[in-house]
């Protein structure tokens, strides 16, 4: 059965890294559906937070994988632990919409950032299902609007 499963990666803190690792992951054709990368305390030492979709045999795989690669410090297996899990996702609507898009926004936790003349930004931290949610009541009510999404971190 797939699901999701994350990964917390700590790693050297060095050019081509990032590029490394996800290469693995290309390479092997295995998908990513989200990836973080921060500084930690230590300024030589980044974290990643990894989230994909797969079954038991895959997900093993993976973390052998990462395991190996040198510039892996440790890995942490957050799947079956207590794990909090957020997404930042900015949102730009028509300031037209504000009225249609308010009785959303404590449903979804909306934050107003900035309103000039045409549009109105909005900011939602949820996880990836209530961000995906969003999305699709928007989408439901025909509501235009642009989204990025940042990626999940978790711990």
């Amino acid at each position: 059965m797939n699901s999701k499963r994350w990964l917390a990666l700590f790693v050297e803190n060095d050019v081509g890294v990032l590029a490394e690792i996800s290469g693995l992951f290309a390479g092997k054709a295995y998908n990513l559906d989200s990836l973080t990368v921060g500084v930690t305390a230590d300024k030589t030492v980044s974290r990643m937070t990894i989230c994909l979709t797969g079954g038991d045999e895959l997900f093993e795989q993976v973390k052998k994988q990462l395991n190996r690669n040198v510039n892996v410090i440790k890995l942490v297996d957050l799947t079956d632990s207590l794990t909090a899990e957020r997404e930042l996702a900015f949102l730009k609507i028509a300031r037209s919409s504000i009225n249609a898009v308010m009785p959303l926004a404590d449903d979804y936790g909306l934050r107003v950032l900035q309103r000039d003349g045409e549009s109105v930004l909005l900011q939602s931290v949820n996880p990836q299902s209530v961000n995906d949610a969003l999305t699709e009541a928007l989408t439901k009510k025909d509501i235009p609007f642009e989204i990025v999404r940042g990626g999940s971190v978790a711990i």
